[in-house]
């Protein structure tokens, strides 16, 4: 920080300014700076840079979401078969979830000090008492476009940043979601890799398009956010009026958006290079009929309580049906037209297949 007054000086005196040198750094300490230099440049990282990347990403989903709104896939959950689902579906969720957490960045506060020594304004009330200090400084910081923190020790508290990194890494977890699960989409070949040409995958097995740009995101996000963590938990505390650990720490915070940074570039590029393999899904489907034990097992629940069947515990009747092995069409048509229920409900039930039973996730997509 000296070394930055006697630059200023310099340039002072060479401006002829030199009857004003001496209010260079006047009764400022240290963090009155720092704090200022800080919020300007991580708001202007996050507005200007971080948050643009992560709007492209979000865009990118809520394009696939739609084009694949009505692309009926087989769910995992626990990874084993479940109700389906489309893929643009589970594609919007990722989108719905990091707008959210996005709304809450981009709605943070940037705060700095102007208070002195001790965040009292000592100095500046021995100089000049009559002076409206707090006035002058709040003026001063928001001026620069940034927030004002009135109430501080030496330093400016940095729960402003606490938050902030608490918010991207939220994001960056929600973004290593996202990469598992395309990752885990490709393996499934849900997803095909369009070839780039000239580029190299294996080193030995030419016939495979690794999903380099899911795993580098993934890796990216990690480390992101082990660094955004570490920044959190070292920023929130400062011994009595001031120590020296938030000096070390605070400049690791362009290495920790770095990071997310190349995740973002990655997950972008990796989205526009894969094409979903609608047969997969379907074919996925075909083999799984009896993901419908859901569905019969509620409409004969509905069916009891209107009156028009006495079947008792139907979970128990479907789960002897199919747990543990596949049930086809025909097998699963036939235990339907021998229920005791409805003509209706027995229609839907015959009409429904695994490829239908999205319920209204198109929409929900849309």
């Amino acid at each position: 920080m000296k070394a930055v007054e006697y630059l200023v000086r310099d340039r002072l005196a060479t401006l002829g300014l030199d009857a004003i040198a001496e209010l260079t750094h006047f009764a400022c300490t240290s963090e009155d700076i720092n704090s200022a230099s800080y919020a300007l440049t991580v708001k202007r990282a996050v507005e200007g840079v971080w948050l643009p990347a992560l709007d492209s990403v979000i865009a990118k989903l809520r394009e696939l979401a739609v084009e694949h709104a009505d692309a009926a896939m087989l769910s995992r959950t626990h990874g084993q078969p479940a109700t389906p689902s489309t893929m643009g579906k589970e594609l919007a969720v990722f989108a719905w979830r990091l707008e959210r957490v996005r709304g809450r960045i981009a709605a943070s506060e940037y705060l700095a000090k102007f208070s002195g020594a001790t965040g009292t304004w000592s100095a500046h009330l021995s100089a000049d008492p009559d002076a409206d200090w707090p006035t002058i400084s709040r003026e001063y910081i928001e001026g620069l476009g940034i927030d004002f923190n009135v109430l501080t020790t030496q330093i400016e508290s940095h729960d402003w940043q606490v938050e902030l990194y608490d918010h991207v890494r939220h994001a960056g977890g929600i973004l290593h979601n996202l990469a598992t699960d395309i990752w885990t989409y490709i393996s499934l070949g849900y997803f095909a890799q369009i070839p780039v040409a000239g580029a190299t995958g294996s080193s030995t097995m030419p016939h495979k398009i690794n999903p380099i740009r899911f795993e580098n995101a993934e890796a990216n996000l990690e480390l992101s956010g082990a660094l955004l963590n570490s920044l959190s938990q070292t920023l929130v505390t400062s011994r009595m009026q001031r120590d020296l650990t938030d000096s070390t720490t605070q400049r690791n915070i362009g290495v920790a958006f770095g990071h997310s940074l190349l995740a973002l570039d990655n997950l972008r590029r990796g989205l526009d290079a894969i094409s979903l393999s609608r047969d997969v899904l379907l074919d996925d489907l075909d083999h799984n009929w009896e993901v419908l034990a859901e569905a019969i097992q509620t409409v004969i629940r509905a069916e009891v309580v209107a009156g028009r069947s006495t079947i008792t515990d139907p979970y128990a009747l479907l789960k002897d049906l199919t747990r543990g092995h596949r049930v086809g069409a025909a097998e699963l048509a036939e235990f339907v037209e021998k229920l005791e229920i409805g003509d209706a409900a027995k229609q839907r039930l015959l009409a429904l297949t695994p490829a239908t039973y999205t319920g209204i996730a198109e929409q929900l997509a849309r």
